[in-house]
């Protein structure tokens, strides 16, 4: 899928990100990441943009096969090196807009899971920069390999993709803020589940909402728990996607705050090496919880996953500090759980959602 330059929709979707998402303005430095050569015609939107506001306009190009290669003849220094133009150039922005192609899964395959995560901690510096210094929003652009993933036809996905970023972002905002303001104030949280019983603490952490000013598409509201404060078991259905590999069946064991055991059908041995990242790769540093109405299936790409209304996710790793969250981690790794069919959340003992339906 190659959606043309001419096509109107990609300078409305600019407009989104630039105006809505980012809030570009004259002598702002904005940073926009091209992954993937798809990625171009909304690049070239958004720069010119950002242009006409005033601001100034570095690109950065990366794709996962330029990756492969450096993960198959590059040195264990060469890997592990936290990437010095990135560094310099994440310093240098006001803003980061980073659009995201989507490539094959298995573009990893037969590397040795050990190399993969060396890479993703080098990389995890610099998206903690991102998180830290700038104004941000990331971007998933289809195509083929997004609709093979998702299940669907290369049609099906584009229409899908624009639907759910061009909406109606100031009305999204007001229905997740509604939700947010129920949220707010509760201290603990339980998920139940098909092979999920888990609680924690939210006691003195703030609810934020993600109406498209940090992903787009938005749709989610997110806090980070008490660290200490996890207990239980939790599974997942759908396959956990990190830097390419799918992780199936996860289980994950929480005593006061720390995964004490994990598991997985394929991939464990990848699972258990991300969670031996660094001191913190074993704690939750964010939990959200699906809102959004026009993402309504799993594409296995966790940008979207995520935002689909009646699921949740727990971020294993770093947490956010607009949320009061202290732990600290080169990992933010997304795992979602899906609650449509079967499960509830409940805070301070009354449900807010139980099979599929919100009661707040």
């Amino acid at each position: 899928m190659n959606i043309g330059h001419s096509d109107p929709r990609w300078n409305e979707v600019a407009k989104v990100l630039v105006d809505y998402s980012t809030g570009v303005t004259a002598q702002d430095n904005v940073l926009v990441i091209m992954r993937e050569t798809e990625t171009h015609a909304a690049a070239r939107a958004v720069a010119r943009r950002c242009i006409e506001h005033g601001a100034y306009v570095q690109t950065l190009f990366q794709s996962t096969s330029m990756q492969r290669d450096l993960l198959s003849y590059g040195t264990e220094e060469q890997i592990g090196r936290v990437p010095d133009v990135w560094d310099a150039a994440m310093r240098w922005a006001d803003v980061c807009i980073d659009l995201r192609g989507a490539r094959n899964l298995h573009e990893f395959a037969g590397i040795p899971t050990e190399r993969v995560a060396r890479m993703r901690r080098a990389e995890g510096a610099i998206s903690a920069l991102r998180t830290s210094t700038t104004r941000w929003t990331l971007l998933r652009i289809p195509n083929e390999a997004m609709a093979q993933q998702a299940g669907k036809s290369t049609d099906e996905i584009e229409q899908f993709f624009f639907d759910s970023v061009l909406q109606d972002w100031v009305g999204e905002s007001r229905r997740y803020e509604a939700m947010r303001d129920a949220l707010t104030g509760t201290e603990h949280v339980r998920i139940e589940g098909m092979g999920t019983d888990v609680s924690f603490s939210t006691a003195g952490r703030t609810f934020v909402v993600d109406d498209g000013h940090i992903n787009m598409p938005g749709g989610e509201i997110y806090t980070s728990p008490v660290e200490e404060s996890v207990n239980g078991v939790i599974t997942f259905e759908n396959p956990g996607v990190f830097a390419g590999i799918l992780m199936e069946e996860i289980r994950l064991e929480f005593r006061d705050g720390v995964v004490v055991d994990a598991t997985a059908r394929t991939n464990e041995d990848f699972l258990l090496q991300l969670l031996d990242m660094d001191a913190g790769a074993r704690r939750v540093g964010e939990f959200g919880i699906g809102t959004n109405r026009k993402i309504d299936f799993f594409v296995s790409d966790i940008l979207l996953d995520e935002k689909i209304l009646g699921t949740v996710h727990f971020a294993l790793g770093r947490s956010y500090a607009e949320c009061g969250g202290v732990n600290q981690s080169s990992l933010h790794w997304d795992i979602v759980k899906d609650l449509r069919t079967r499960g509830r959340i409940t805070m301070d003992g009354k449900p807010v959602f139980e099979n599929g339906s919100w009661t707040v």
